[in-house]
């Protein structure tokens, strides 16, 4: 069953299997996700489900949100986000989705946004060689030819500089070490993208079965 949920990654840490062997896991908090609203063919075009995630103090919710909201008989959520899994059309509004949905050896797929780095240069951004060092060079970091002289324009796709990172990153095939249902905690094998107390969607590895 393809199975998708919030959290909130809280930082690394490692944890020993039963053989003593060491394992780096992610610690990702998945506090109970509650489902706002459904969507369908019928009346949207699509089938999905809308997940609220973490509580959001009431009086920085806008009316609209707040009907929203209410009739899925919760409290407002900081994030909401849609899962488009079929699976995921079993829960009804104001059901609890928690991380007991996933079991340790489940391979999962996780999406975050990349920590930002700013504005980079092509050797950091895209990892340019730099010139010759010696100072007659005149040219240590620039960003090389701009492409022929025929179009007298720059072609698309000139790796340039520019802002670097913040950007939706998915890494795949990662295996879930523990789920901690009591504590609302999930430890996944290996890192995650983003920086800590950021947002990431857990779901079902897509390219692997578990």
């Amino acid at each position: 069953m393809a199975k998708g949920i919030l959290g909130r990654k809280v930082g690394m840490t490692q944890v020993f299997d039963e053989v003593g062997k060491l394992i780096p896991v992610t610690v990702i908090e998945s506090t109970p996700n509650v489902v706002l609203q459904k969507k369908t063919v019928v009346s949207d075009g699509y089938d999905a489900v809308q997940l609220g995630f973490m509580e959001k103090r009431a009086n920085i919710v806008n009316k609209p949100e707040t009907g929203h909201f209410a009739k899925a008989g919760t409290t407002p959520k900081r994030y909401v986000k849609e899962i488009r899994l079929p699976e995921m059309m079993e829960f009804e509004v104001g059901q609890e989705v928690k991380c007991d949905i996933f079991a340790a050896g489940d391979y999962v797929d996780v999406t975050g946004t990349s920590k930002g780095k700013g504005y980079q240069g092509n050797i950091v951004r895209h990892n340019y060689h730099t010139g010759p060092m010696g100072h007659g060079s005149k040219y240590h970091r620039g960003v090389g030819s701009m492409g022929s002289i025929a179009p007298n324009r720059i072609r698309k796709g000139k790796k340039m500089p520019g802002r670097m990172g913040h950007e939706t990153i998915t890494i795949q095939n990662l295996q879930i070490v523990r789920a901690d249902a009591e504590n609302n905690i999930l430890l996944v094998k290996g890192n995650v993208p983003g920086p800590n107390k950021s947002l990431v969607i857990i779901k079902n590895a897509f390219k692997k079965s578990n």
